[in-house]
């Protein structure tokens, strides 16, 4: 009886010795793969938010985090984008905490000068058939704020048209696009300080 125990007990610390020399390859193998995968999905989102003709550099390479509340709480990434190795904007990810579900994370991109170039919705908890229309794939309502000016924190278009801004609302469903407007509208104006912070800001590298 011992024996045959021993034996199983053998053969089942092979297989586990085997099966975890297998996946350690395998992990190898693919994760070179995977974040050029990762990458180029990362490089299509920011083309989403700025257009490609805006900038020549690669802003992967370009990452800083940052703490500041108008991004929302926490730290935040965000890639300047160059044109002839002059700065000339930002992708900035952010946080709206006030989703009608929860906080709304967010990238949008913009210049220094006030203009928002794009914003997409990368996670949310918001009601299907209702505060979901900020996803692209249901709604093209997030694309309204590409080309949009902030003229200050006082600019009171950036609102939604509820509350005497220019910006839709979702029948039954004011709490998501008010949230969305007023945390573009804060990472806008966050942008405008950027350009005298650059060279004291954290790189991604430098934080790992």
């Amino acid at each position: 009886m011992l024996k045959t125990l021993r034996k199983h007990g053998v053969t089942l610390a092979v297989f586990a010795a085997l099966t975890t020399a297998l996946t350690a390859v395998v992990n190898e193998l693919t994760k070179n793969t995977i974040a050029q995968q990762s990458a180029l999905q990362q490089k299509q989102l920011f083309d989403q938010v700025i257009p490609p003709e805006v900038y020549d550099n690669d802003p992967q390479q370009s990452c800083y985090m940052v703490s500041n509340p108008q991004l929302g709480s926490g730290e935040h990434r965000l890639f300047v984008v160059s044109k002839s190795e002059q700065p000339v904007g930002v992708i900035m990810e952010a946080t709206a905490p006030d989703g009608y579900s929860g906080a709304i994370r967010l990238l949008v991109g913009a210049d220094f000068t006030g203009n928002v170039l794009g914003v997409r919705v990368t996670e949310h908890h918001e009601t299907p058939g209702l505060g979901d229309k900020i996803e692209l794939r249901i709604s093209d309502w997030i694309t309204g704020f590409a080309g949009q000016h902030i003229a200050g924190a006082s600019d009171s278009r950036w609102a939604v048209k509820k509350d005497g801004g220019q910006f839709d609302q979702f029948t039954g469903a004011t709490i998501t696009p008010r949230a969305i407007v007023n945390a573009v509208k804060r990472a806008g104006l966050y942008a405008q300080t950027l350009p005298e912070q650059l060279n004291s800001l954290t790189t991604c590298g430098e934080r790992q």
